[in-house]
């Protein structure tokens, strides 16, 4: 649409978001209830397409801080996306990418990152799937016997308002140790990470915190559903060593009133199906994508992190989106300059996103046909300089 206008969405209009969203996914949100969504749009920089003062479609992005291998980078964390289905097909979408992907380097926000609705939406936008994540249930009906010895030392329960203080640094470890999560400030844990009343299932608890103090430490959160017999919900679970993760899980098997633990989402190479004793306890009920991510300046994205081997190669980047980013690049631990030597591989922005944290092998996309192998192993290269010890994992939804 050539009249489409975009600009921003003043605080004094958040509300409406929530009515598009509700038109757009198909839900109905009661005045009661909006709070526990609309706090994230207000700390977010928000825009509109506008087709003839009509509001066609919003977006909303998130300045946050994005763990990728051996650093934190500053990243748009892209939200409340929605088109009026009566303008869906007309450009609206593009408008408001371009712009938010603009606004991205004009901030120097090296990379973006968004939870896809819909997969086959953001791949043309430069988009790639980055990592996934597990879902887990776990029999505790008798006591757990794990293969780990538990961590000894006692654990203690931890009240929300202290949460940010005492979890932050533990947290902050984590995000050293595996990429893809998000830096959680004091407002992030409280209503992000910690909402009193569970924004999918009001007959789950408060959020439980149990901690284990120290270097190493862990921590988890969790609720409890009293339905049946009971069971335990997992949130979130961290843990500096597998020790201190053993006494994490061994706590949550433990609980009076319950048996069984769900974990919705857990990394893809979590430990605890591997660390009980016996395997069936253990159930992978389902996989699914989680961050997709996009480098809005690769060469800073590409320098910034780390490189697990000491080669060197040439890639063509595909990348008529963001121009600055198109052409060939020769990489290397901490550099990646332009060059006019012949390229060892040709791959698009989308399919260096989905490679980017390590999470997705370039040989797998090579053998697809989406990426172009020039020299022989060259996708396998990228992957020995791209491998990371701990799969990447994205617990902050946005």
């Amino acid at each position: 649409m050539s009249d489409l206008e975009i600009r921003g969405i003043p605080l004094a209009d958040v509300d409406q978001m929530m009515d598009l969203a509700n038109l757009v996914f198909h839900e109905r949100t009661p005045a009661e209830d909006r709070e526990r969504y609309l706090w994230i749009v207000r700390r977010a920089e928000r825009i509109a397409a506008y087709a003839d003062d009509v509001c066609a479609g919003q977006a909303a992005v998130l300045p946050m801080r994005l763990a990728v291998p051996g650093a934190l980078l500053d990243c748009s964390a892209v939200t409340f996306v929605g088109v009026l289905p009566t303008h869906r097909r007309r450009g609206v979408l593009t408008a408001m990418m371009d712009r938010m992907l603009a606004d991205a380097a004009a901030a120097n926000r090296p990379v973006a990152a968004l939870w896809a609705s819909q997969s086959a939406i953001y791949g043309r936008y430069g988009y790639g799937l980055a990592d996934r994540a597990i879902s887990l249930k776990i029999d505790t009906s008798r006591p757990l016997a794990l293969r780990t010895e538990p961590d000894p030392r006692p654990l203690r329960l931890l009240d929300r308002a202290s949460a940010p203080e005492v979890l932050g640094p533990i947290h902050a470890r984590a995000l050293a140790r595996r990429p893809g999560g998000l830096a959680r400030d004091a407002e992030w844990w409280d209503k992000g990470i910690l909402p009193a009343v569970d924004e999918d299932d009001d007959e789950y608890t408060e959020p439980r915190i149990a901690v284990l103090d120290g270097e190493p430490g862990g921590y988890v959160i969790y609720r409890t559903h009293g339905e049946g017999a009971g069971h335990v919900r997992v949130d979130d679970l961290v843990a500096d060593t597998p020790q201190v993760e053993a006494a994490l899980w061994q706590y949550l098997a433990s609980i009076d009133l319950t048996n069984k633990i769900k974990a919705p989402s857990r990394p893809v190479d979590d430990l605890i199906p591997h660390m009980v004793a016996d395997f069936d306890r253990v159930e992978v009920t389902g996989s699914s994508g989680a961050l997709w991510v996009r480098l809005v300046d690769a060469p800073a994205a590409l320098r910034a992190r780390s490189w697990a081997s000491d080669d060197s190669l040439v890639i063509e980047l595909l990348d008529e989106r963001l121009p600055a980013n198109q052409g060939r690049w020769r990489l290397a631990a901490g550099t990646c300059d332009r060059t006019d030597d012949a390229p060892d591989l040709t791959l698009s922005a989308s399919e260096l996103g989905a490679a980017y944290l390590g999470g997705t092998s370039v040989r797998m996309l090579a053998r697809l046909g989406v990426v172009t192998e020039h020299t022989p192993d060259a996708a396998g290269r990228l992957d020995r300089a791209f491998a990371v010890p701990l799969a990447p994992y994205t617990n902050d939804d946005f």
